[in-house]
């Protein structure tokens, strides 16, 4: 525990082991007054501000953030300016284009976000989302001699491409352009393309590698539109009418929320409320999102259903839908994707209950392995990145789940922990010719090797990672912004703290700690998986509580132990839960210590 961090509540060891402090050191805390005092803010919201290292002068900006404001030059992007003259040649030469995106959201959405702005060009373009299990991550040879077959000329790589080398080779060989749009890290040797725009490239010094995929094709289109306005064209498309798919995509894809993607998500969230995109909206009324569209539906409701698609049936569904325009083909698409996401769900719990008992057979009566790296014969490769966050999040460790085929070939997906570069570490496995394929970012990866591979895998990446892993899980920190009570949870208080927003990766949602209060109506729900209870104060005043995926661990088990018992702390962030046209305050709670 650092000198400047204070234990919250006097916690020191939660009941999930965790260590409870102020988010705020005394500087903060000060810059906290100041940010209230001058910007006619509530104290509260002064904390979450100066937690999050935003300055007095930077409020206003922070709570407003615009992207005419934020928006850099395109052009700072390395390769980009090239890329943007090959595309423009092939909008004035009409020539056929192919684009390739990868199986994710990210991918869906930078599909049909350049095809949605070559459309407007009435350009003819295929697309291709690979099958996850029989194709995998990436360009392949049978697509491109699809794409060649029928007469394409250009070729973009969406999402994916930047470790694509032999592929994109065969493309160049067979006669066809190749550009490159990504945001995942390179391992120094770029394939030959045509151009490569990718933030994350190491000769790239735009400082813009937080940005998706989606948000690096937006960047490539608004230098195309500056370049075809150069050519004296004027009927150009309206991007702003595009951000939705951007601010879709940076949220599933967990890139930090900060600068240009802040502005990104909430313009973004704005057009979504407006039912701009006619598949975001059938996608909504499917999961039957009630009230205003938030971050947390597009992380936890829309966006397993795209991914539904590429994960266990028809990858390409996510991006034709989000291309749409057609409202009954639009239902029916989301329709589908929402049947498969049950499925998807049903088939990761099984699998959960499977590799739960794994790691903890693996970690035994001690810490453990730093990484977990599990691996089995059951898993359905659509949901092994699933169960690698789910092991992260029990296990509070990066956590591999890989499924292995009949054939002995391997699909393994990671996820990891604040600190930790999984990226850079499989990057390496993969020239060090550990793993035959791989590829990702600081907090997710995805490998492809076999089954003799993966002990020399494990051995390798705990190698690689366990200082790492070491630093980043030292000790256990709950970060807590404020302690209020189940009266001051309401509505407005809400609202004002939303300004903050919008909360995810890099700008974490604000958690708060509710002292003392004593539980009532716990219930297990949603099919064994969470605990449902109501939370009281003192002066009687109550808050809705849910602990997601804790029926069956400690966290749950205190819940519906405290009931009608003794009062107890608990932690965890607000949001408003709409139901039969009200708005109701809801607590996610997340962790509880006895009072």
């Amino acid at each position: 525990m650092r000198e400047e961090e204070k234990f919250f509540l006097n916690v020191k060891k939660s009941i999930t082991d965790k260590i409870w402090v102020d988010r705020l050191n005394s500087e903060m805390a000060r810059n906290a007054k100041t940010i209230a005092q001058t910007s006619n803010l509530s104290e509260i919201v002064g904390r979450i501000l100066a937690a999050r290292m935003v300055k007095p002068h930077e409020a206003e900006i922070f709570l407003t953030p615009t992207i005419r404001d934020l928006m850099p030059d395109p052009s700072s992007i390395t390769d980009l300016d090239n890329l943007v003259a090959y595309l423009a040649s092939a909008i004035i030469n009409k020539e056929k284009i192919a684009l390739f995106g990868d199986y994710d959201v990210d991918g869906a959405c930078s599909v049909a976000l350049m095809e949605r702005y070559l459309r407007h060009f009435n350009m003819d373009v295929i697309t291709h989302i690979p099958d996850r299990i029989f194709e995998g991550y990436g360009p392949n040879k049978a697509a491109i001699d699809n794409f060649v077959k029928q007469g394409v000329k250009l070729i973009i790589s969406l999402d994916c491409g930047t470790t694509s080398s032999d592929v994109i080779k065969y493309a160049k060989n067979l006669g066809a352009d190749f550009l490159v749009i990504d945001h995942h890290l390179s391992d120094g040797d770029l394939p030959p393309a045509d151009a490569i725009a990718n933030p994350n490239r190491l000769d790239d010094i735009s400082s813009l590698g937080y940005l998706s995929a989606a948000g690096v094709c937006f960047m490539v289109l608004v230098g195309l539109n500056r370049y075809l306005r150069m050519k004296g064209e004027t009927n150009l498309p309206d991007l702003m009418r595009f951000i939705d798919l951007v601010a879709l995509a940076t949220i599933c894809d967990i890139v930090p929320l900060k600068g240009l993607n802040r502005a990104f998500v909430q313009r973004g969230i704005e057009l979504m409320r407006n039912g701009t995109n006619i598949g975001i909206r059938a996608l909504s009324l499917a999961a039957r999102i009630g009230g205003a569209i938030n971050p947390y539906h597009l992380a936890f409701l829309i966006g397993p259903r795209i991914n539904a698609g590429g994960r266990i049936g028809d990858a390409s569904l996510g991006a034709r839908l989000l291309a749409l325009d057609n409202e009954d083909e639009a239902t029916k698409i989301a329709a589908q994707l929402n049947q498969l996401n049950i499925e998807r769900q049903h088939i990761e719990n099984e699998a959960l209950k499977e590799a739960v008992e794994a790691a903890n057979a693996e970690i035994g009566s001690g810490e453990g392995p730093s990484i977990l790296v599990l691996a089995s014969e059951n898993w359905h490769p659509g949901i092994v990145g699933l169960l690698a966050s789910r092991l992260r999040e029990r296990f509070f460790r990066p956590a591999f789940a890989i499924s292995i085929a009949k054939n002995d070939k391997a699909l393994g997906s990671a996820r990891s922990i604040a600190g930790v570069d999984l990226g850079s570490a499989v990057i390496k496995a993969v020239q060090a010719g550990i793993i035959e394929k791989g590829g990702g970012h600081a907090m997710a990866a995805g490998i492809s090797l076999t089954r003799s591979q993966i002990g020399e895998f494990r051995k390798f990446i705990i190698e690689q990672l366990a200082s790492q892993v070491e630093a980043a899980t030292r000790s256990e920190y709950i970060k807590i912004d404020a302690a209020i009570t189940a009266r001051a949870a309401n509505i407005d208080f809400i609202k004002q703290i939303e300004r903050a927003g919008p909360f995810g990766a890099g700008n974490p949602p604000p958690i708060f700690a509710f002292p003392a209060h004593r539980v009532r109506f716990a219930k297990i729900v949603g099919e064994g998986r969470h605990v449902r209870f109501s939370l009281y104060c003192g002066d009687g005043a109550k808050i809705d509580a849910i602990a997601f995926q804790s029926a069956d661990n400690e966290l749950g088990q205190a819940i519906l132990a405290a009931q009608n018992n003794r009062a107890i702390h608990i932690v965890g962030s607000l949001d408003i839960n709409h139901w039969n046209g009200r708005e109701i305050v809801q607590l996610r709670a997340i962790d509880a210590a006895w009072g």
